[in-house]
Protein backbone atom coordinates (compact mmCIF):
# COMPACT_ATOMS: atom_id res chain seq x y z
CA UNK A 1 0.00 0.00 0.00
CA UNK A 2 1.43 3.39 -1.01
CA UNK A 3 1.93 6.09 1.61
CA UNK A 4 0.55 9.53 0.72
CA UNK A 5 1.64 12.92 1.94
CA UNK A 6 -1.53 14.40 3.42
CA UNK A 7 -2.09 18.10 2.84
CA UNK A 8 -5.12 20.26 3.33
CA UNK A 9 -6.97 21.55 0.31
CA UNK A 10 -6.03 25.09 1.32
CA UNK A 11 -2.30 24.24 1.26
CA UNK A 12 -2.61 22.57 -2.14
CA UNK A 13 -4.46 25.55 -3.63
CA UNK A 14 -1.91 28.01 -2.20
CA UNK A 15 0.92 25.97 -3.74
CA UNK A 16 -0.87 25.97 -7.08
CA UNK A 17 -1.47 29.75 -6.95
CA UNK A 18 2.21 30.35 -6.19
CA UNK A 19 3.46 27.86 -8.78
CA UNK A 20 1.35 29.28 -11.62
CA UNK A 21 1.80 32.91 -10.47
CA UNK A 22 -1.93 33.55 -10.18
CA UNK A 23 -1.70 35.80 -7.09
CA UNK A 24 -1.78 39.06 -9.12
CA UNK A 25 -5.00 38.19 -10.96
CA UNK A 26 -6.74 36.83 -7.88
CA UNK A 27 -5.81 39.87 -5.81
CA UNK A 28 -6.96 42.25 -8.55
CA UNK A 29 -10.40 40.62 -8.74
CA UNK A 30 -10.68 40.63 -4.93
CA UNK A 31 -9.75 44.33 -4.86
CA UNK A 32 -12.37 45.17 -7.50
CA UNK A 33 -15.03 43.31 -5.52
CA UNK A 34 -13.96 44.99 -2.28
CA UNK A 35 -14.04 48.41 -3.98
CA UNK A 36 -17.66 47.91 -5.04
CA UNK A 37 -18.62 46.62 -1.60
CA UNK A 38 -16.78 49.20 0.54
CA UNK A 39 -17.24 52.39 -1.49
CA UNK A 40 -20.93 52.22 -2.29
CA UNK A 41 -22.91 52.69 -5.49
CA UNK A 42 -22.35 56.44 -5.99
CA UNK A 43 -18.55 56.14 -6.01
CA UNK A 44 -18.62 52.92 -8.05
CA UNK A 45 -20.81 54.66 -10.63
CA UNK A 46 -18.10 57.29 -11.20
CA UNK A 47 -15.25 54.75 -11.29
CA UNK A 48 -14.40 54.06 -14.92
CA UNK A 49 -11.39 51.79 -14.45
CA UNK A 50 -9.54 49.92 -11.70
CA UNK A 51 -6.12 48.47 -12.44
CA UNK A 52 -3.65 46.77 -10.12
CA UNK A 53 -0.08 46.65 -11.40
CA UNK A 54 2.82 45.55 -9.21
CA UNK A 55 0.89 46.05 -5.97
CA UNK A 56 -0.18 49.57 -6.99
CA UNK A 57 -3.84 50.43 -7.58
CA UNK A 58 -4.79 52.89 -10.33
CA UNK A 59 -8.29 54.38 -10.21
CA UNK A 60 -9.88 56.30 -13.07
CA UNK A 61 -12.67 58.58 -11.80
CA UNK A 62 -14.89 60.62 -14.16
CA UNK A 63 -15.99 63.25 -11.61
CA UNK A 64 -13.39 65.96 -10.85
CA UNK A 65 -14.72 66.72 -7.37
CA UNK A 66 -14.90 63.05 -6.39
CA UNK A 67 -11.44 62.49 -7.89
CA UNK A 68 -10.01 65.22 -5.65
CA UNK A 69 -11.76 63.85 -2.57
CA UNK A 70 -10.47 60.32 -3.24
CA UNK A 71 -7.00 61.70 -3.94
CA UNK A 72 -6.81 63.09 -0.41
CA UNK A 73 -8.12 59.80 1.05
CA UNK A 74 -5.68 57.50 -0.80
CA UNK A 75 -3.97 56.20 2.35
CA UNK A 76 -7.31 55.46 4.02
CA UNK A 77 -8.49 53.64 0.88
CA UNK A 78 -5.29 51.57 0.79
CA UNK A 79 -5.66 50.59 4.45
CA UNK A 80 -9.35 49.68 4.05
CA UNK A 81 -8.70 47.49 1.01
CA UNK A 82 -5.70 45.78 2.62
CA UNK A 83 -7.76 45.12 5.73
CA UNK A 84 -10.53 43.63 3.60
CA UNK A 85 -7.98 41.42 1.79
CA UNK A 86 -6.51 40.31 5.10
CA UNK A 87 -2.95 41.18 4.07
CA UNK A 88 -0.78 44.18 3.18
CA UNK A 89 -1.00 43.68 -0.57
CA UNK A 90 -1.48 47.21 -1.90
CA UNK A 91 1.49 49.52 -1.50
CA UNK A 92 0.02 52.65 -3.07
CA UNK A 93 -3.19 54.04 -4.59
CA UNK A 94 -3.19 56.46 -7.52
CA UNK A 95 -6.29 58.44 -8.52
CA UNK A 96 -6.59 59.83 -12.07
Amino acid sequence: MAKYDEKSLKDILLEMVNQYRLKQGISESQIKAAWARLMGPSIVQHTTQIRVIRKKMYLMIDSPSLRQELFYGREKIRKMLNQDLGEDYLEEVFVK
